[in-house]
């Protein structure tokens, strides 16, 4: 059985940058961090990189590290009641985006 890499767990995303023409890797557990690169597989093994280096200092400074949003609990509920995985996906949108779930939902619903 292959043992699966601390990094495996986190939330990437590559994507076409039309100003950098180039594309970006990104994780959302770690909203600073980017990678750019010529193809989507350098790309997502760039970012991947970074993070893995980023966790290894952390561990090194005794810094708390992130948990994983695919690891953490959502019950549902925020004011209103969503499936569970609807309110994963939001969560992960709000996180890609930076901002609060609350912000996320409230432009979702005024739009």
């Amino acid at each position: 059985m292959k043992k699966t890499k601390e990094t495996d767990h986190y939330t990437y995303r590559v994507t076409w940058s039309q100003e950098d023409e180039q594309y970006v890797g990104l994780c959302a557990e770690f909203p600073s961090l980017s990678w750019l690169d010529s193809t989507p597989e350098k790309t997502l093994r760039g970012i991947r990189k970074v993070v893995h280096d980023v966790l290894k200092d952390m561990s090194k400074t005794g810094e708390p590290v992130p948990e994983p949003l695919n690891g953490r609990h959502y019950s549902g509920k925020f004011q209103v009641r969503v499936p569970a995985e609807v309110h994963r996906k939001l969560a992960l949108e709000a996180a890609e985006e930076n901002i609060s779930l609350n912000r996320l939902v409230s432009a979702k619903l005024s739009s």
